[in-house]
Order: structure tokens, then C-alpha cells, then sequence
């Protein structure tokens, strides 16, 4: 079985070769694409422009569910309980949610979870709108969002290779998370004029219209068009088979780790940026749009970088993951609103940088009839871990205040960075070189062999 882009530099099927997929060596690329070239592909314009609608009715939902929450209890405990319960199904199912990703029609799955979001934000809305919302409805529309999220994940993360084909992969996932950033930009700042003019309800409600954007550009496809999916057959022991998968391959395993112990961990930015707002800055919902937007612009920055970029390399995931971590840990101790504010710009550069990386080089070093599952098991671990980590973090958050909650986030994520890079290291025989250039200092991971020529010459 081939196991996608790399594959060919394995001994065997069954025993990849670690050293050549991390970066030991330098296999040859392809001429990396424009910033904007899988837009080029019509069916992909489609979806692009449809998830534009409804990332951003997304982001809406998402400050005016934090923020309602907040209100009803004035807790941020209660914030991260309803991000934990929004997410744990993830965590429950996703690797199922995986193997039905892999048997089924990506469009036509496509079809029914968007139009099932849809159903959850008008109901949202409807009992905003009619003054009877309590904590508890919030609670069950985001774990009811949850289960759908396990199936509408990984089928529109691997639906991007039947729209683009493997050569434009890379650039069309960046390009969906800077689409997804766009959005945040939008949102966060629409959904701040709506709760403070007329309230939370208005932001459900054009959350659940703006699914009618993608349910149009999936109808408009070509199906000709489209590249042909291997869909797997049902089977017995699919499951164990996707796991089994992964964990013979660092490529992927320790890849998925890092972005587990960050999106865990690292990520609680609901939490903590209502904490800041509330109780260090003694704000409202007009400034948390604002700290938002401004995070969105820094992601957005990455993702367009990426996309420019055209490559992944797990170099790149490591030294984005440790300056995420190192931001956390200095953005929580700033002394000013400002200065917080502005270091929120390259702290969402880099946690996009880390998620767009790593989704693009698990993507492309897997099969495709594996993608499935071994994508689910990435969303698994990377938003189901929010259960655990959400509560948690929203409880260091109101014990020790909001920059201990912030900077206990960063050092996690930190430390996981550091620890895996060394064992990506290890696995593809590298070795740390300093040098001296120009009087500032280059760090950087060489092969040995490598090293060992440049010193002897």
C-alpha cells in the first residue's frame, strides 16, 4: 500500500524509512504554486466562497455564545464547560466519525451536516430571541454542534483533495484556514455591534442563515470535475486498521502529539481573553470582538504566508510551535492593554502557522484511502482535548487570575514543542548547529552526515 507523498523513499511498504520523512534529507519539490493558485479550480471557488459565508456566521456564533455564557453565569469556568461539551464529542467519537468520512460520499455528507449547523443555530437564536435561553439550552446546543462537527470535519478536510488533486493540497489548505482567519476578522467585530445594539440572538440567527452559502456552492459543482476518491468499503476492524497506520509512521504520530498538547492547552483563547476583557481590563463584549479581530489578522498573516510557502516541513511545525508557546508565556505578563493587544497579532500568526503545517504535511504523507481516518484522528486530537484541557484551564483561570491561566497555556505548549522536536531529531539523525553570522546567531537542525562533512571541510 502506498503511503502517499514520500512514499517512494521507504524500504517497503510496511517499513518506512523515519529518517527520510523528517527532514533528514531534502527530496525534491515541486515548483511551489502561486498564493492564490488552487482558485484557479472552479468546484474549489465554489466551496471557498460558501465557507467564507458561514466561517464568518461561525465566529458570530462563537463571541455570542462565549459572551452569553459569560453573561448568564459570570463564570469562566462556565465558558470552558460549554467549549469542553462543544468539543467532546470529538473526543468520543471522531475516530468514527473518521471511518464514515472514508466509506461515504464526501458531497453529499457535506450536504446534511451543513444543513444540520444550520437547524442548530436558528433553534439557538429562536430562544435567544424569545428571552428564554438559560446556561443549560447553550450547553446542549454546543455538544449537539459536537456530534455533528465528528462527521463534518474530516469530510470537508479531505473533501479539499477531490476538489484540487494532491499537486495544489497544500495550497488549498492554507488557503481554507486564511479563508477561515478572514472570516474571524469579520465576525468577531460584527458579533460585538450585535450584542451590544440588540443582543446575542441576532449573531445565532445570521449564523444559521449563513449555511445557506456552502449548501449552494456544493449544489453548483461539477461533479466531472471533481477527482476521483478511493471510498472504502465496509469492513471489520477499520478503526484499529487507522491506528495501526499512524503509529508506524513518526511523520504522523508525533505530529498529531504536538498539535494534541496545543490545542489542549494552548488554544483556551475564549477563556482567557473573556478573563482579560472582564476582569484585568475591566471591559465589555466590544472589546473581546476587537481582541479577536486583531488575533485574526495574525492568523490570516500565517495562512497566506503558507499558502506562499507551497511545502510543509515538521522543522517548521517545531520552531512555530516554540515561539507560540514563548508568546503565550509573554503576552499573559504584558503591563498594558496595547501592548497585549499588539502581541496578539504574531501569537495568532504562529498557532496558525502550527495548524496549518501540521494539517498539510499529515495530509500529504498519507493515503488517500486512509485520509479519513488518520484526519479525524488529527481534529480528535487537536479540538477533542478541549474537554479536558478547557475546564482545567478555566480553573487555574479564576483560582490564580488570567495571566497565571495564559502563561500556565504557554509553558505547556512550550514544553511540548521543545520535547518533540528533540525526539523528530533523534528519529531523523540530526544534530543542533550554531553559527555566527553576520553577528546574530543561526540555530538550526542538520543531518549528522551532513555536519560531519561541513566540519572536516
Amino acid at each position: 500500500m502506498s503511503t502517499g507523498p514520500g512514499a517512494d523513499s521507504a524500504p517497503g511498504p510496511d517499513t518506512p524509512d523515519p529518517t527520510t520523512r523528517i527532514d533528514s534529507t531534502k527530496p525534491a519539490e515541486p515548483a511551489k504554486p502561486s498564493m492564490f493558485s488552487s482558485l484557479k479550480n472552479r468546484n474549489y471557488r465554489l466551496f471557498f466562497t460558501g465557507q467564507v459565508v458561514s466561517n464568518t456566521g461561525t465566529w458570530m456564533q462563537r463571541i455570542a455564545q462565549d459572551w452569553l455564557v459569560l453573561t448568564l453565569t459570570g463564570s469562566a469556568s462556565a465558558v470552558g464547560i460549554t467549549i469542553a461539551l462543544q468539543f467532546l464529542p470529538m473526543l468520543l467519537f471522531g475516530l468514527y466519525g473518521g471511518v464514515l468520512v472514508d466509506r461515504l460520499p464526501k458531497r453529499g455528507t457535506l450536504f446534511f451536516t451543513q444543513s444540520a449547523m444550520a437547524v442548530t443555530g436558528v433553534a439557538l437564536a429562536v430562544l435567544t430571541l424569545a428571552g428564554h435561553v438559560q446556561a443549560w439550552h447553550v450547553y446542549l446546543t454546543a455538544f449537539v454542534l459536537g456530534l455533528i462537527t465528528v462527521v463534518d470535519n474530516p469530510a470537508r478536510q479531505t473533501f479539499v483533495s477531490e476538489l484540487v488533486g494532491p499537486d495544489q493540497l497544500a495550497n488549498a489548505v492554507s488557503l481554507n484556514s486564511a479563508n477561515f482567519q478572514s472570516a474571524r476578522l469579520v465576525g468577531p467585530a460584527v458579533a460585538g455591534v450585535l450584542i451590544t445594539a440588540v443582543g446575542s440572538g441576532y449573531a445565532f440567527l445570521l449564523n444559521g442563515l449563513s449555511f445557506l452559502a456552502p449548501l449552494i456552492g456544493l449544489a453548483l459543482m461539477r461533479p466531472a470535475e471533481l477527482h476521483k476518491a478511493v471510498r472504502t468499503p465496509r469492513g471489520k476492524g477499520q478503526l484499529r486498521e487507522g491506528l495501526r497506520y499512524v503509529a508506524g509512521r513518526p511523520e504522523l504520530i508525533w505530529p498529531i502529539v504536538l498539535v494534541g498538547f496545543i490545542g489542549t492547552f494552548g488554544f483556551n483563547f475564549p477563556i482567557w481573553l473573556t478573563a482579560f476583557v472582564d476582569d484585568v481590563y475591566d471591559s465589555g463584549a466590544s472589546t473581546y470582538g476587537l481582541l479577536n479581530t486583531l488575533m485574526a489578522i495574525g492568523s490570516l498573516s500565517g495562512a497566506l504566508l503558507a499558502a506562499r510557502r507551497g511545502s510543509s516541513r515538521l522543522r517548521l511545525l517545531v520552531a512555530a510551535a516554540v515561539a507560540f508557546g514563548v508568546l503565550e508565556i509573554v503576552t499573559a505578563f504584558a503591563p498594558s492593554f496595547w501592548l497585549f493587544a499588539a502581541l496578539l497579532v504574531p501569537l495568532g500568526m504562529f498557532g496558525l502557522t502550527v495548524n496549518v503545517v501540521a494539517n498539510s504535511s499529515v495530509q500529504m504523507s498519507t493515503d488517500p484511502a486512509m485520509r479519513g481516518r488518520v484526519m479525524s484522528l488529527f481534529m480528535m486530537v487537536f479540538t477533542g482535548g478541549t474537554p479536558l484541557g478547557a475546564p482545567l484551564v478555566g480553573w487555574i483561570t479564576d483560582t490564580y487570575g488570567a495571566r497565571v491561566g495564559f502563561a500556565a497555556g504557554g509553558a505547556v505548549s512550550l514544553l511540548a514543542a521543545l520535547t518533540i522536536g528533540l525526539i523528530l531529531a533523534r528519529i531523523g539523525d540530526l544534530r543542533l548547529r550554531v553559527r555566527i553570522r553576520g553577528g546574530a546567531p543561526q540555530v538550526r537542525f542538520v543531518p549528522r552526515e551532513r555536519e560531519s562533512l561541513a566540519t572536516a571541510a
